[in-house]
């Protein structure tokens, strides 16, 4: 599987209203990323779990603008129609210089009111941190943006804790991997409840 085949994971819009509508974002963009792999294992785990409808959201793949304009260009309003569906959120990120990648806060700032209420779980990767200084840089963000983070997350070690072909080998990213989806599933599904019975004020 080369980076660009996560789409082929992708779950059809087959199971109905009131399943939960996860969006996996990609959120590395450099060549040669670990990224697209680990999104890859992580997906099989959200599939198998079985709450979720899921769209993945691959920075390599989706085309927004460089700049950002009063009046939203159509690739923008189709990147904030996207995240306004969703329920809830995995960012997939790696640590760059002590902190999260440059098209991942682009990918952010390009919507706004469609975070608005929904939560957000973490799966970083990275050398001896395991990526866990941007997740705590991106938690920052995303309180500005009325998103709760999860408490819980997963973080993966690439020096060990992948195969050779990119894939995560650990017995522990796994089991937190279900517990992360677990959670994850409560707080889409109360908050969804809640965003219907009262609308979030703006």
């Amino acid at each position: 599987m080369t980076d660009t085949d996560t789409d082929a994971l992708t779950s059809a819009d087959s199971t109905g209203d009131h399943q939960l509508r996860l969006a996996v974002l990609v959120g590395s963009t450099r060549e040669g990323r670990a990224g697209g792999a680990i999104a890859r294992w992580f997906l099989t785990h959200a599939q198998q779990h079985g709450a979720f409808e899921i769209d993945v959201l691959d920075l390599l793949d989706v085309p927004l603008p460089a700049r950002l304009l009063e009046h939203l260009p159509p690739e923008q309003e189709a990147w904030a129609g996207r995240i306004d569906r969703a329920d809830g959120f995995v960012v997939v990120t790696p640590e760059y210089n002590h902190s999260f990648p440059a098209s991942l806060k682009h990918a952010i700032d390009c919507a706004r009111e469609q975070w608005f209420a929904k939560p957000v779980a973490f799966v970083s990767y990275g050398g001896v941190a395991r990526g866990l200084r941007a997740v705590e840089h991106l938690r920052q963000v995303f309180a500005e943006l009325h998103v709760v983070t999860t408490r819980d997350g997963v973080s993966i070690n690439l020096d060990g804790g992948v195969d050779r072909g990119g894939w995560v080998c650990d017995p522990a990213a796994g089991r937190a991997a279900k517990h992360v989806l677990d959670q994850l599933a409560w707080w889409a599904g109360a908050l969804r409840t809640a965003r219907t019975e009262h609308p979030y004020a703006r």
